[in-house]
């Protein structure tokens, strides 16, 4: 009997130990597309994110009527986003479906609100009341950096 004992001690010994081992742990694989030259220059982290603020451009409180004054304003506002855009600053842009007085967005690679608000105070729609902006921090992909280049290799008739 106590041979008996001592077996089915030392089974419950042995199979406990075993049952608490983990398994080990395997290595990430690395990306092997990884570019470390291309993340750094778009500012990626280790996920390929970065940083943004996300400008929603709505309806703001004064309506140009259709006209000179008009086509002026927006045609400023595109040479606006286009400078901004050559700068670096602005990665994204475009018009909304006006859905709950929603016009249109932006995404400035900058480090901060404050920074992106004096970028959007530079553009006409905002300066003459037919825009307001609604800034928000946003966390993207750091691949977003490109999209200006790209668009220049795709886009027939630039704006």
């Amino acid at each position: 009997m106590s041979r008996s004992l001592l077996t089915l001690a030392m089974f419950v010994v042995c199979s406990v130990s075993a049952f608490g081992q983990q398994p080990e742990a395997k290595p990430t694989p690395a990306n092997a597309k990884y570019d470390a030259e291309l993340a750094k220059k778009l500012g990626a982290d280790e996920r390929g994110m970065r940083s943004y603020v996300l400008v929603i451009l709505k309806t703001g409180p004064k309506t140009i009527p259709a006209g000179k004054e008009r086509d002026e304003m927006f045609a400023g506002h595109f040479a606006n986003m286009t400078r901004l855009a050559k700068e670096g600053k602005l990665v994204l842009a475009g018009p909304l479906d006006r859905v709950d007085g929603w016009r249109g967005l932006f995404v400035f690679a900058v480090d901060s609100i404050e920074e992106a608000k004096k970028l959007t105070e530079t553009d006409p729609v905002i300066v003459k009341g037919e825009m307001i902006a609604e800034y928000h921090k946003y966390y993207g992909s750091a691949g977003l950096m490109m999209v200006n280049e790209i668009h220049e290799k795709i886009a027939k008739n630039p704006m």
